[in-house]
């Protein structure tokens, strides 16, 4: 049995401010020397940079839809290890599961995925977010009432936000504590502590590493001056003790490729989403993960035998791109050749022949991609067309789309994954599979192993 402090930042909607609070109490509790591990419900991938820069900690996601029920604790303890206290970020409002995220095949119904979910399944007191900007001190009672009231996570208290005024706090505070409820804070509504926003969410942190290093530490400032830290850390300890042991990645991969062949990722400010425990598994399988910056880095690294390209906003960043061509000319002999590639999202658009008529790898022939006129999101239960270096056909796999561009044709001659309603989608060509499909492979670990087995292989 394990004892990690922990509570779950929740919010009765989305833009109530969990990511203000929970950084900023990531920020705060790190400011007073205490080893915090950061994490976030659902399949984000932005929040958990601003996590990671608050607590000098990878920023970890827990989501039960991506990985099962069962590995939600054990990926928390993992991530978790050697903290004195971990907070968790929720997702939307805070019964809102996998149905509230978009388009969804996603099996299980009502909270599902969702932050009380997980809440529920890691044991953890939720301190609930309340903006209570438009609304006076019953009306912001009687919406904590509800959320208290409603489901069986325990709300051990609630922080509010946006207040106008002095009197306004002492009405919603007064309300609130008359449910036997403490109020562990009270943020006023404050100017210039906030991430700029995109068409897919905050800008992420690499982007503007400097401006967020400040806003992170900001936000840290106005927690802990907002907040009752004590009594937040007080309840975060009351926290009862977990009945499993930590994942490991060692242990997860069904086998290890001797050798160590070197296995590029790519990094950098375009390419900013990924999972932590993709690359942990990388290197469980036998591999040696280095990081490129396809913006800054005009050669793959000395020796590479496989590259991974995960997911960001490379259309934000198509110019500078197209700039590098001596990267974009090895790429594309690499691809080519018919080495090991792995892309998602952002890698499916880097390897197409071009991206917003800028000129891109051109690994894959033919294939123009542009920004769409519509977001498409939702979870996945995908099903493998065809043998590649990550699966063999009508394997199954569960992950998400997180995109606002769209390619022509959707598909190569080869596909690599189809889902319900849709029809194949994605390219296999040679050992170069590319799709939108983002996969978190602590719920398909056989993914790193059969990848890495395909980059330790003699070639020609």
């Amino acid at each position: 049995m394990l004892t990690v402090p922990r509570l779950v930042v929740a919010a009765p909607s989305t833009g109530s401010g969990k990511t203000t609070v929970a950084t900023g109490l990531m920020a705060a509790f790190a400011g007073r020397g205490l080893r915090v591990s950061p994490h976030k419900v659902g399949p984000d991938y932005i929040d958990p940079g601003y996590h990671a820069l608050a607590t000098g900690r990878p920023g970890r996601n827990l989501d039960p839809w991506l990985t099962s029920e069962d590995m939600v604790v054990p990926l928390f303890l993992h991530g978790a290890s050697g903290a004195d206290i971990a907070v968790v970020e929720g997702v939307m409002g805070l019964y809102d599961g996998a149905a509230g995220l978009g388009p969804s095949d996603a099996a299980g119904g009502g909270d599902y995925a969702s932050t009380a979910h997980v809440a529920t399944l890691l044991d953890a007191p939720v301190v609930l977010v309340v903006d209570a900007s438009a609304a006076a001190g019953r009306s912001v009672a009687a919406l904590v009432h509800g959320f208290r009231s409603f489901g069986t996570v325990r709300v051990g208290g609630v922080i509010l936000n946006r207040l106008g005024s002095d009197g306004h706090e002492r009405m919603c505070r007064e309300a609130v504590e008359e449910l036997g409820l403490p109020v562990l804070g009270a943020l006023h509504e404050t100017g210039g502590v906030t991430a700029p926003s995109r068409h897919l969410g905050l800008v992420p942190a690499a982007e503007r590493r400097a401006e967020a290093v400040e806003a992170v530490r900001r936000l840290g400032d106005l927690v802990a001056a907002s907040c009752d830290l004590d009594a937040v850390l007080a309840l975060a300890r009351a926290a009862s003790p977990l009945g499993a042991e930590p994942w490991n990645p060692s242990e997860a991969v069904p086998e290890k490729t001797g050798g160590r062949p070197r296995v590029a990722v790519a990094g950098g400010p375009a390419f900013t989403f990924g999972y932590a425990e993709n690359e942990e598994l990388l290197t469980a399988a036998g591999a040696e993960v280095v990081r490129f910056d396809p913006l800054r880095d005009e050669r793959l690294p000395e020796g590479t035998k496989g590259v991974v390209i995960g997911g960001g906003f490379p259309e934000v960043h198509a110019a500078e791109l197209s700039a590098n061509e001596s990267l974009r000319e090895e790429m594309a002999g690499f691809g080519r050749a018919s080495r090991p590639v792995y892309a998602e999202c952002a890698g499916l658009l880097y390897l197409a022949q071009e991206l917003d008529g800028a000129p891109m790898c051109g690994v894959l022939d033919g294939v123009r991609a542009a920004m769409a006129s519509r977001l498409t999101l939702g979870y996945r239960a995908a099903v493998a067309v065809a043998d590649s270096v990550v699966a063999r056909t009508g394997e199954r796999v569960r992950g998400h789309e997180f995109h606002g561009t769209v390619t022509e044709p959707v598909r190569g001659d080869t596909a690599a994954w189809q889902w319900a309603g849709s029809g194949p989608a994605g390219f296999v060509q040679g050992d170069c599979v590319a799709s939108y499909l983002h996969l978190h492979w602590a719920g398909s670990p056989w993914v790193a192993s059969r990848f890495v087995d395909a980059c330790g292989r003699e070639r020609a």
